[in-house]
């Protein structure tokens, strides 16, 4: 058959325009930086690591990586002592990795099953010797399995006991547990939810079923057998480690300013550790080998790969857990990034690992702004060396008519339920809103869908699942790559934008209420008795509430990370006020009915007003009620 003569230049353009774009494909693969070239990766890290830290007052960072069993960077940046300008060496100095720690833990938990002591299904409360993890759902305890894949469902908490500062607050582990010991919100094995908590009862019965308490027996089966010298768990922090500690630091008018070591003592197995960047290599060497290193074996490798191939994940489409480890959404397909990240007030660290490239990266740096630092060399440093593909896609053409089925505010299954930091749930949740193009904003990302219920950031490789019910609404969804907690869907009264509403409302309204009376003073005054009896209980709600917030306020103006270290004593006074609040509510309400049956006040909007101040003060009370605010909900 002819080919027309009008169709040959096009044919041309196209030929033209496929040569180019293969080009450009062959260009983007050649033009991927050696990862094993020590100078390339470097050079890299070095314009990645330095600037941040510059930009975000960060004083000290240490970075390693490792390729096919060699150490292609071990350097630290900045200074582990600002003052005496002592610079952070990559091979001996240590810094707190914060939640790696868990692996440590979880290694623990596996050797012991190794050996017969544990079993992964049998109730947690066959291996507690002191107190028992309460039986809030009868017939279904809590595994070690449901612990290493954060599905028991414990509520999380931290305010005011998770991280201290004081040594004296240091309690025995078992003592510690026994007193934090968290509600059980949802049953084990439905939901994933982080919790601290769990980790630490997991480390508890480590060292009950080993006789060795737990940072000995970590020190005697993990650090020793590795020859990790200049690691810890131990807190205070040894003396013979003190030389190689980075210290911790905030800024305050410009400078640097140290702060005490950390202690997570009270729940060491999840947080503890204190290591050093070469340490960490060995580690790695350790799980990438199968288990052991130089010949010293810390897992079966069968054990190894149970961790990994076993877990738990909401949808088997995104990445989740294995046993322990977190299975992170760096790389591209195959690259199988295993791991965890971890932090504390001053830290913000990764280790991620691949078997199939071989491959080891561990990074952590300090400082109030070290997460901006963590954060964006981590992600940089995976784009630039394993890049991954991003598919074109576009919407499904019925897209539109299913869209309002996932639209609503979903908050993290990773919270405080029974405590006063309930509060805090609803400020981190996150709004999913349909958008003309038939995509969803989730956060501040568009995402559209790949499949049923999974959606690809339109701008990225992230991807996102949901879990729809029988109808196909949206029950919740998870991240690929943060399977340690989901997002459900919550009522209306459950969103930040209701809750600071009803905050705006209880400050406004009161402060409105005061200066009326201040300004109509003389009035009141002079007004029949029960009137101005139904005036002054207004007043002291308003001055109740305004006093309530304002201690509030002050309380907690030094910011969330002081409330990790010790509840304010103004804080737990100001919880005073709503118990309170309570009678003088009750009564404001019954002057209400006695202001519309006696007839009080001249004319309708006096009282209509008053009834509005009982209806809000009623709504005050549901709202203290909704977030453990009435009564002394926290841990001393």
């Amino acid at each position: 058959m002819r080919t027309s003569k009008r169709l040959v230049p096009a044919i041309k353009q196209l030929a033209i325009a496929a040569s180019s774009a293969l080009a450009c494909a062959s260009a983007f693969a050649v033009t991927i930086p050696d990862v094993s070239n020590p100078d390339v990766v470097e050079a890299f890290v070095d314009g990645a690591v330095e600037p941040a830290m510059e930009a975000h007052n960060s004083p000290s960072g240490v970075v390693a990586m490792m390729k096919d069993g060699k150490v292609i960077l071990e350097k630290g940046y900045g200074y582990i002592d600002v003052e005496k300008r002592i610079p952070l060496d990559g091979e001996s100095s240590m810094v707190r990795p914060g939640s790696i720690s868990k692996l440590f833990t979880w290694i623990a938990v596996m050797q012991q099953v190794e050996q017969g002591r544990l079993d992964l299904d049998t109730d947690v409360n066959t291996y507690l010797k002191t107190f028992q993890v309460e039986d809030s759902w009868p017939g279904k305890p809590v595994t070690l399995r449901h612990i290493l894949t954060h599905t028991a469902g414990f509520e999380d908490g931290a305010v005011g006991y998770l991280i201290i500062d004081d040594p004296a607050r240091i309690k025995p582990l078992a003592e510690s547990l026994a007193y934090y010991q968290p509600q059980r919100v949802i049953e084990p094995g439905v939901r994933v939810a982080y919790s601290n908590w769990a980790t630490a009862l997991a480390g508890l019965i480590v060292a009950n079923v080993s006789g060795e308490s737990f940072n000995d027996y970590i020190e005697n089966h993990i650090f020793d057998v590795l020859g990790m010298s200049h690691s810890t768990f131990k807190e205070p922090l040894p003396a013979e480690f003190e030389p190689f500690m980075a210290k911790a630091y905030l800024i305050e008018a410009g400078k640097f300013v140290e702060t005490p070591y950390e202690i997570v003592a009270n729940f060491g197995p999840a947080g503890a550790a204190a290591v050093s960047a070469s340490d960490m290599v060995l580690f790695a060497r350790a799980l990438l080998n199968d288990g052991a290193y130089d010949g010293k074996r810390i897992l079966k490798p069968e054990t190894l790969q149970q961790m990994l191939d076993e877990g738990f994940v909401h949808d088997e489409r995104v990445r989740g857990l294995g046993l322990g480890f977190l299975k992170r959404e760096y790389g591209p397909e195959g690259f199988d990034n295993f791991g965890h990240d971890g932090a504390t007030t001053r830290f913000n660290s990764h280790f991620g690992l691949s078997k199939s490239e071989n491959f080891m990266l561990f990074s952590s740096f300090s400082g109030p702004n070290g997460g901006a630092v963590h954060q964006h060399f981590v992600k940089a440093f995976y784009d630039e060396f394993f890049p991954t593909e991003t598919p074109q896609l576009e919407p499904p053409e019925d897209f539109a008519e299913r869209a309002h089925k996932y639209a609503g505010v979903y908050n993290s299954s990773r919270a405080s339920f029974t405590k006063i930091e309930a509060i805090m749930s609803p400020l981190g949740g996150m709004k999913v809103i349909p958008m003309p193009d038939d995509t969803l904003l989730i956060g501040d990302k568009r995402y559209i869908e790949e499949e049923p219920g999974l959606f690809r950031a339109i701008y990225g490789s992230e991807r996102i699942a949901f879990q729809l019910a029988e109808d196909g609404t949206a029950e919740g969804f998870v991240m690929d790559g943060l399977g340690v907690f989901q997002f459900y869907r919550v009522p209306f009264y459950q969103t930040a934008d209701f809750t600071l509403l009803v905050i705006g409302l209880l400050t406004l309204v009161p402060l409105l209420i005061v200066l009326r009376q201040l300004y109509q003073r003389r009035q009141i005054c002079s007004a029949p008795a029960a009137e101005k009896r139904a005036e002054l209980v207004s007043l002291a709600f308003a001055g109740g509430t305004l006093f309530f917030l304002l201690l509030i306020g002050v309380s907690v103006s030094g910011g969330l990370e002081s409330l990790f270290y010790k509840l304010p004593t103004l804080l737990k006074v100001s919880l005073v006020l709503p118990l309170l609040l309570i009678p003088v509510t009750l009564y404001h309400a019954f002057l209400s009915w006695q202001v519309w049956r006696d007839a009080l006040f001249t004319g309708v909007w006096p009282r209509l007003r008053h009834t509005l101040v009982s209806l809000l003060a009623l709504l005050g009370l549901w709202f203290y009620s909704t977030w453990n605010l009435i009564g002394f909900n926290y841990f001393a």
